[in-house]
């Protein structure tokens, strides 16, 4: 079942399950409040043996929800991963995973704005399936990584194109970690509700228009693949996001060029999981 993170009226943050209009707080349907150790360790087999919700114990979802990992340890990123993305931009096909990384004060959820920076004109879309590490990885095979998966969610890597390609040497890291620049959610799916992420559709609408719209059947590198090449050099843990790639379609390679602005309204819309929503608005 899919799951997500919230505030409640208290303030205090919670997991839910999440049916698109609807939450359950797991609060509702255990003993103690669930933390978000105990669900990664769970995984699927944990979420299945708890009860079924009541009708009563529904409440409408709220307009917004926090990403649905707490500040994980590890914001991982992979480029140039669409085989169609990788022509769309003149790139050779990359003989191993191009990696870089968002510092996870870049994260917010499903609702919250992107914030356009006053430091930037060239602010680009890309939609991504994200992998959820469920448990600790170091030298793992690629037959057995997808047992270190705990699930997937929808992401938004935002992109400063101008810092990112037009400061010297090329400012990945900075042209990423912009504040409110890596939406995720609504919700996290366990690897037992998509259990084959190999061709799944992903999509960005950008307004009223799909601008993105490929599969991870495209991915050079599979998320087996992506695993065991990472954990060749770093130990992953519960809780780390790997965001995969983006398909072609983003806003620098059109003609003209198209840069988000303020009103613009970004949706992640991914099978099997959902649809990530956020407006993008000026920096004060």
């Amino acid at each position: 079942m899919p799951i997500c993170r919230f505030r409640d009226a208290e303030g205090n943050t919670q997991f839910a399950i999440y049916d698109g209009s609807r939450i359950c707080p797991l609060s509702s349907l255990t003993d103690a409040p669930v933390t978000q150790a105990e669900l990664l360790a769970g995984g699927s087999k944990w979420l299945a043996e708890l009860p079924t919700p009541t009708e009563s114990q529904w409440q409408p979802a709220p307009d917004q929800l926090l990403p649905p990992i707490d500040t994980p340890e590890k914001v991982i990123c992979i480029g140039l991963n669409y085989r169609d993305h990788a022509i769309e931009t003149g790139s050779e096909i990359p003989s191993e995973p191009v990696v870089f990384n968002k510092f996870n004060t870049a994260l917010v959820g499903h609702g919250e704005a992107i914030c356009l920076p006053r430091v930037s004109e060239q602010v680009d879309y890309e939609a991504e399936l994200v992998v959820v590490i469920g448990k600790s990885a170091k030298h793992i095979s690629a037959d057995d990584a997808m047992d270190y998966v705990y699930g997937y969610t929808c992401g938004h890597d935002v992109s400063a194109r101008d810092w990112q390609k037009g400061r010297p040497a090329g400012q990945w890291l900075l042209g990423k970690s912009f504040d409110t620049f890596a939406p995720v959610g609504p919700c996290v799916v366990t690897v037992g509700e998509l259990a084959d992420p190999s061709d799944v559709r992903v999509k960005m609408h950008l307004n009223d228009e799909v601008v993105q719209n490929s599969t991870t059947a495209q991915l050079i590198f599979n998320i087996s693949e992506l695993i065991a090449h990472l954990t060749k050099i770093m130990t992953l843990h519960p809780g780390d996001l790997i965001f995969t790639g983006t398909p072609p379609g983003v806003g620098a390679a059109r003609k003209p060029p198209v840069f988000l602005k303020p009103g613009d309204v970004c949706k992640v819309e991914i099978d099997g999981i959902g649809t990530l929503s956020n407006p993008c608005v000026a920096e004060q």
